[in-house]
């Protein structure tokens, strides 16, 4: 993923509102979920839904397909992948990660 690309979408999720309905998202699953169904499980007007999904959209974090009269938004788990791949490449001095709980604060430079 190209630098220029995460920075779009580490942007898009810099506000409240769209990283809770991108995490709502995901937590939702590949199904997906109505723009209303978001709304109203995030308590968020619809007026600003269509701002925040069009941003999320934009930053290709989300999708979306008809169904019926109905709009469906799914988070593309493939650029979420990608973004935490970018965020991790160079993580570990180079050798592969180990769980979070096996890290601890042993790894990490003292100030």
């Amino acid at each position: 993923m190209k630098t220029k690309a995460v920075i779009t979408a580490l942007a898009a999720l810099a506000q409240e509102s769209r990283l809770a309905i991108f995490r709502h998202l995901v937590q939702v699953g590949p199904e997906g979920c109505a723009a209303s169904r978001i709304g109203e499980a995030l308590d968020i007007a619809p007026s600003s839904m269509s701002f925040h999904l069009k941003e999320l959209a934009h930053a290709d974090l989300i999708s979306s397909r008809q169904e019926g009269r109905f709009v469906i938004y799914t988070a593309n788990y493939k650029a979420m992948n990608q973004v935490i791949g970018f965020l991790t490449e160079n993580c570990c001095g180079g050798n592969p990660c180990s769980p979070a709980a096996t890290c601890g604060e042993a790894a990490l430079p003292r100030a």
